[in-house]
């Protein structure tokens, strides 16, 4: 029996659908079977979602926990997106998927932006409030592409416009959350025109997969424009920055004219300007374009990143740092496990053959850890790319 999230949309809660078929030549651990790939799948979902949704605020409302914080935040889109994501992806196994979903959109919905009803404050608190008016604009993309999963999962037509939401959302994303000047990602709805980091970006926002997704779905072209000009200032700063190692650093400056890493503190560590705990993330969100749609540009991203990652651990997985500078060195005292950083190179991974053993070797690693090891962040990046990994992964637009 097969099981993934897959359910074409004149199909409906068709609960073990074939596997999706990505780019040919993307690759999957070859290892292990089909089925131990989907087990594993299976069992980590169980213990996410038993750990991470929680429900304390109202009865009707859900929400994925910001764990092992300082204790002033309780949740963050950033994680509700994740979650919302995840759920959605699962609905071929998860009999109580659509409830859950629901449960977590209604959350969403009760703590709009100031700007805009239709996005999310990025942070609540312990006592379900919102910390502050403004998003994070990468809560507001993931949350945007799991209700257009959440359509083609279930369609339209109850409790929950899914679809409509979705445009609602898309919309206002375009709206106050891209550069309308230079189509690049801002950090958040809370930067003006005239802000002084109207031009600066977060190299993890950059989710082309997404954004093709998002364009079929309201039909608006600057969505190519957004994913032409991110493609580009990825490659420059690849080849000005980082030409070992191919990395990017958190936060992005002056995309318009100069475009260069943040210096220190520029907005949350003295590491911003490094490969961090934002970039991590990059492998995996510029590998799916490529494993979904064949994106020749994301494979050019991530080779370099796979060839360098390969070198400097000699192919062992247990040598990946948790952060490197753009050269490719070790993040002084950094030398310990994250999956944050650690799953998303076995996704990278996945688009060449010539990556299958070192492949395996990752998701072996990631196998080996358990939940209580790591905090939502490193688990549920855990969660995603295992699905992924396993083949569990589709487009919206591939089901229409």
């Amino acid at each position: 029996m097969l099981f993934c999230g897959q359910l074409f949309a004149q199909q409906p809660q068709m609960p073990f659908p074939q596997h999706v078929h990505y780019y040919p030549g993307v690759i999957k651990p070859n290892h292990v079977s089909q089925n131990q790939l989907d087990k594993s799948v299976r069992e980590f979902y169980g213990l996410w979602k038993e750990r991470y949704i929680n429900s304390n605020c109202n009865k009707e409302q859900l929400y994925v926990w910001f764990e092992k914080t300082n204790g002033n935040k309780q949740c963050v889109s950033e994680g509700q997106g994740y979650g919302m994501m995840i759920v959605a992806l699962m609905a071929g196994y998860d009999k109580t998927a659509q409830a859950t979903f629901n449960g977590l959109f209604s959350y969403f919905k009760a703590h709009p932006s100031a700007n805009s009803t239709h996005l999310m404050a990025w942070a609540q608190n312990i006592n379900c409030k919102n910390i502050d008016g403004s998003t994070a604009t990468d809560g507001d993309m993931d949350i945007a592409y799991s209700l257009l999963l959440a359509n083609a999962q279930w369609g339209s037509k109850g409790k929950i416009n899914y679809i409509n939401e979705a445009r609602l959302m898309i919309n206002a994303i375009m709206q106050q959350e891209i550069n309308q000047k230079a189509y690049s990602i801002l950090i958040s709805n809370a930067i003006e025109p005239d802000s002084k980091d109207y031009f600066d970006t977060r190299s993890s926002d950059f989710m082309p997969a997404h954004f093709k997704a998002f364009k079929k779905a309201v039909q608006d072209t600057k969505w190519d424009e957004v994913i032409i000009n991110n493609y580009k200032l990825f490659s420059f700063m690849q080849a000005n920055y980082s030409p070992d190692a191919g990395l990017v650093p958190d936060f992005i400056r002056n995309v318009n004219k100069a475009p260069g890493p943040a210096p220190a503190r520029y907005l949350e560590s003295r590491y911003d300007g490094y490969y961090n705990y934002n970039a991590c993330r990059v492998p995996w969100r510029i590998a799916t374009d490529y494993i979904l749609n064949g994106d020749k540009r994301a494979k050019n991203i991530v080779d370099k990143m796979n060839t360098w990652i390969r070198e400097t651990t000699k192919g062992d997985p247990d040598n990946i740092s948790a952060g490197y500078t753009l050269q490719g060195d070790d993040i002084k005292g950094r030398n310990f496990e994250a999956l944050s950083f650690i799953a998303p190179f076995a996704v990278s991974a996945m688009v060449d053959k010539k990556n299958q053993v070192w492949l395996n070797h990752v998701w072996d690693y990631i196998l080996k850890f358990e939940l209580d090891e790591f905090d939502y962040y490193d688990n549920s990046i855990k969660m995603i790319d295992m699905i992924i990994l396993s083949g569990n992964y589709w487009a919206e637009y591939q089901n229409n």
